[in-house]
């Protein structure tokens, strides 16, 4: 994934709220965050409601401080007769920066369900 050449899914500034006494992001605040973005992705794709059922491991590669400006790349990659798997990208840059830097990716998994909450086709 190209992030030069892409729009971010999601792009927020980490405030002191999303982190802990040191001045590091939750790791939890950042899977929320990865997991919005592929949601918006994932409904955009079926037209509709999807649900997250599974993501691969994430490794944090560095952290996240108050003030980051943190961006949120994702594409689809795989998409199955009810599921769509897709990889997510979360970057960094310092707030008066403009190097940035990839702080952690993970792979999505969403399954397309219906009003009542069960699988549906993706295409339908």
């Amino acid at each position: 994934m190209s992030v030069t050449s892409r729009e971010p899914a999601i792009r927020v500034t980490a405030m002191p709220a999303d982190c802990n006494a040191y001045g590091d992001i939750f790791g939890g605040w950042l899977m929320c965050l990865m997991d919005n973005a592929a949601g918006l992705i994932a409904a955009r794709r079926c037209r509709g409601r999807a649900v997250t059922i599974a993501l691969d491991g994430m490794q944090f590669l560095q952290p996240v401080k108050v003030g980051d400006e943190v961006s949120v790349y994702g594409e689809i990659e795989k998409t199955g007769r009810t599921s769509m798997t897709i990889a997510i990208e979360a970057w960094r840059r310092e707030r008066h920066r403009e190097q940035s830097s990839m702080v952690t990716q993970a792979k999505f998994t969403f399954v397309a369900v219906d009003g009542t909450g069960r699988p549906r086709p993706v295409d339908e």
